[in-house]
């Protein structure tokens, strides 16, 4: 299998699939820090930058095109502009590109926002485009706390096959569910974790519940903006965390802490209801503050552990000497997790190899 991959960020999808023996044939990205790590790892593999310039067979046929356009327009966080923002847009780019290329397969990623952009009818018009040029296809949101990273993150996948709907929705869906046996899952919760209001502290900033564990699109980009967690304080954890070497409790079996709110006045205070572990609340009005309980502490995750929560290798993003943090964060909140792409991958392999491809 040969791939072209756009909007290729640092590139999960190879790193997914490395192990199936698959072949980049390009990858495309303009962010500067995404490019240093793609040439860090694969110097050998063209980098293009912006994917709507490249040409019909410019790296050659492929059997397959991967993207996960910018998805700050289909979020709220983009203010939901859909396809009349730039980067919408890049979505139809990506459907231009693919009736140049007409690989075989098509995989492209985005927030689950798209699905209501514009009352649903960008995300149709993804599809209406994706169907004109020749491609069936299927869709489905894939959470990657399922597929063995420690954090939410909910994803719309589509699968496209040129010609054929049923080979698409053979990737995303498993035979009982397409024979109308849905496997079993968890009960659905009746609301998602308490985050409405609630406010981290990084020293004397404060910012919205931790990207990392957010099922919206992370923003990396601000420095205080994420990777809060509680930890275990003793044994000088926050220096061995500090230095990479400590895996957060909260990614481990061992019970981790919980911050909880401390009510009361002239200096007298009682706990009252369980926190988010990652979610400290700045009270407004000076009448409650969130604490940590006991000799447990707050700190952000470091880079090796949010590589860990997407599924990348250690330090895969740590490129050079004194590389900094912020763009590391960035590049991974941006990116694919890993995983899924593995798991997405395997399933077009088996499809393949059953039709002797």
């Amino acid at each position: 299998m040969r791939y072209g991959s756009v909007c290729s960020g640092i590139e999960a999808a190879t790193v997914a699939w490395h192990g199936l023996g698959w072949e980049p044939a390009f990858f495309s990205e303009i962010e500067k820090f995404p490019r240093e790590v793609l040439a860090h790892h694969y110097p050998d593999v063209p980098l293009h930058g912006d994917f709507t310039t490249i040409g019909k067979n410019q790296y050659g046929s492929i059997d397959l095109l991967v993207g996960g356009t910018p998805c700050q327009s289909f979020s709220i966080a983009g203010l939901r502009k859909g396809l009349d923002d730039d980067r919408g847009n890049l979505a139809l780019e990506f459907i231009r590109l693919a009736q140049r290329e007409l690989p075989e397969w098509i995989v492209w990623e985005n927030v689950p926002g798209v699905l209501s952009s514009n009352g649903g009818r960008d995300f149709g018009t993804f599809l209406g485009a994706l169907g004109q040029i020749g491609y069936g296809f299927a869709y489905r949101v894939l959470d990657a706390q399922y597929f063995g990273v420690a954090q939410r993150r909910r994803r719309v996948f589509v699968v496209g096959h040129l010609g054929d709907w049923r080979r698409a929705a053979a990737v995303l869906f498993e035979r009982e569910s397409l024979s109308g046996n849905p496997a079993p899952s968890r009960e659905a919760r009746k609301e998602a974790a308490g985050n409405a209001g609630v406010r981290t502290y990084s020293g004397s900033t404060e910012s919205t519940v931790a990207g990392t564990l957010e099922t919206t699109c992370h923003d990396y980009s601000r420095a205080d903006s994420f990777n809060m967690v509680a930890f275990q304080s003793t044994a000088n954890a926050c220096d061995a965390a500090a230095a990479g070497r400590n895996v957060s409790p909260t990614m481990r079996c061992d019970a981790p802490a919980v911050a909880f709110d401390l009510r009361g006045r002239n200096g007298g205070a009682m706990p009252e209801g369980p926190h988010d572990t990652v979610s400290i609340r700045a009270a407004s009005g000076g009448s409650s503050r969130s604490y940590i309980a006991n000799t447990n502490a707050v700190r952000r995750l470091t880079p090796v552990e949010c590589e860990r929560l997407q599924g990348f290798p250690d330090n895969y993003t740590n490129i050079k000497d004194n590389c900094p943090d912020g763009p590391r964060y960035k590049a991974l909140g941006n990116s694919m997790a890993v995983p899924v792409m593995k798991w997405i991958g395997t399933r077009i392999k088996e499809l393949d190899d059953e039709q002797g491809l």
